[in-house]
């Protein structure tokens, strides 16, 4: 086995350097993000356009976050083979490559075979665009760098639906696939001409081929069980409760043996250290709870209160208002504040706004609609950036890599059970609202009569009416169901703070993300 080599220490960016450097790593994480969730309101389209039901296209998006789901982890092994540089490189001109493929694809199979590769390559993009940039600032600087990264993936899961769909009705599907071409090429451009002399050094490590099969086993049995679960009425099917099982069985295994083994293939001793357990648990239920709520919102606005897909995304756009203005303030910030009162105040106002929405009524106004996502952006806003400087907080450069890929492949596993559990949770409280309101609807009952008698003196028949009372029991019922979850999210938003304040971030001239950053030089 090769010997490790000495630390590389590169000193920070300056000038054009810099601005460059930073735009081309936002470009490539915004690329990225983007692609988890655009191809969402394009599967009818690509399905039609395919031959194949809106089931099976479905699997555009589960092979895709299944594959990215696994690589991920495995983020900071491969730094240690390949170096930070060429795999972030390599990520970018990959996944280029793999959007073509997808946008060329003649049949599903092709498609999906496309996504599963594209997934798989950018797994270590957004765990290194952390590692790059907080190593590109001067160390009181780096709560900036933070905030640029921080903007991106905020913005670019608002951004990926209303674009998707934009493209799916005026262009075609394929187009959502080639966007990506332009953008990667730049960043790859500007990527090799800025850091290709601060790669970082190489360990050949043995490959750990037992840890590798296992994460694939789990992560994927998990993966495709939170994606089919609705489809397939959860545990009622076999194949969800043989996923269940196999995903159990296998984690179990995984962790024992990451645990034992002398070369993991995802360092999860890193759970041994409080600011890394704490930031990074807080960080992926609140994405969780965020993520859910994000698929949740536009999907009740189209159900069930007439809107199209572009004008849901619309009402949602706003969000990131402040978030673009707010975040180079939080980083600004965040050097001379403690990160863990950033976050506090900013899970209080996540309650706030998700308070607000369970006020909501089947009669609510674009207006109110607007306000609360408007100010959730200031949330948003001091989301990221300071959890992600404690979860980094105190860790030696050599770590960060496999801290940031781990943390992040927490946060978006979290990101796809929340979205399953909201999705299957409304069903269920949507069910039991509506039981609930048609047992009212009986001759005993004077109002129910006076309504159907109203209705038969407007024109409508007996069976119409109680129709009509049904429908309008299904709207209300679906009403009740989000505002119920709206509500307990900002109920565990409250109860997250407490884990933010079981950190201790480690306090230095720069802060706590600068004293990662100059651990990152």
């Amino acid at each position: 086995m090769a010997q490790a080599q000495a630390p590389i220490v590169h000193p920070p960016l300056e000038g054009a350097q810099l601005v460059i450097g930073t735009i081309a790593v936002s470009l490539a994480v915004f690329m990225n993000v983007l692609d988890t969730s655009i191809a969402n309101v394009s599967i009818p389209s690509i399905s039609g356009d395919l031959g194949v039901s809106s089931d099976q296209g479905t699997w555009v998006i589960t092979s895709f976050a299944v594959a990215n789901a696994i690589s991920v982890p495995l983020t900071g092994w491969l730094t240690e083979r390949i170096g930070q540089v060429r795999l972030f490189m390599a990520s970018i001109v990959l996944f280029v490559i793999s959007s073509w493929m997808c946008g060329l694809a003649p049949t599903l199979p092709f498609l999906l075979a496309s996504r599963v590769f594209q997934g798989a390559v950018a797994g270590p993009m957004i765990p290194l665009s952390q590692t790059l940039l907080l190593a590109s600032y001067p160390r009181a600087k780096a709560p900036m760098a933070l905030s640029m990264w921080a903007m991106t993936t905020l913005i670019a899961p608002v951004a990926g639906p209303i674009l998707g769909g934009w493209i799916s009705d005026n262009i075609s599907w394929p187009w959502i696939f080639y966007v990506n071409i332009p953008v990667g090429v730049i960043a790859a451009a500007a990527t090799w001409a800025i850091f290709r002399d601060r790669d970082s050094a190489i360990r050949k490590a043995p490959i750990d081929t037992v840890g590798l099969a296992l994460l694939i086993t789990w992560v994927g049995s998990l993966q495709v069980m939170l994606d089919k679960g609705k489809d397939l009425d959860w545990f009622s099917s076999t194949t969800i409760v043989v996923l269940a099982l196999t995903a159990i069985i296998a984690f179990a295994f995984f962790v024992v043996w990451e645990l034992t083994a002398d070369h993991p293939v995802v360092d999860l001793s890193l759970f041994k250290l409080r600011n890394f357990t704490g930031g990074t648990v807080a960080l992926s239920i609140g994405y969780g709870l965020y993520f859910g709520n994000l698929v949740l919102l536009p999907l009740w606005l189209q159900t069930d209160l007439g809107y199209t897909a572009t004008d849901a995304g619309i009402v949602m756009a706003p969000v990131g208002l402040f978030a673009i203005l707010l975040s180079p303030v939080t980083g600004k910030v965040l050097p001379r504040t403690d990160p863990r009162y950033i976050a506090t105040a900013s899970f209080l106002v996540f309650a706030l706004c998700f308070w607000m929405r369970s006020r909501y009524t089947t009669g609510v106004d674009t207006f109110a609609l607007t306000v609360p996502t408007l100010i959730q952006g200031i949330a948003m806003a001091g989301f990221f950036i300071p959890l992600v400087s404690i979860t980094l907080s105190g860790l030696p450069g050599n770590r960060i890599p496999a801290a940031s890929g781990l943390s992040n492949f927490v946060r978006i596993m979290c990101g796809g059970i929340g979205t399953s559990i909201f999705q299957t949770a409304w069903d269920h409280r949507s069910i039991l609202h509506h039981t609930r309101l048609v047992t009212q609807a009986n001759p005993y009952n004077p109002t129910f009569d006076a309504t159907v008698q109203q209705m038969n003196q407007l024109g409508l028949s007996q069976q119409q009416a109680f129709g009509l009372f049904n429908s309008m029991a299904t709207q209300q019922a679906a009403q009740l169901g989000v505002n119920d979850l709206f509500y307990i999210s900002a109920g565990i938003f409250i109860a997250l703070i407490a884990l933010i304040w079981i950190t201790k971030p480690e306090r230095s001239h720069g802060g706590d993300a600068g004293a990662a950053a100059s651990a990152a030089h």
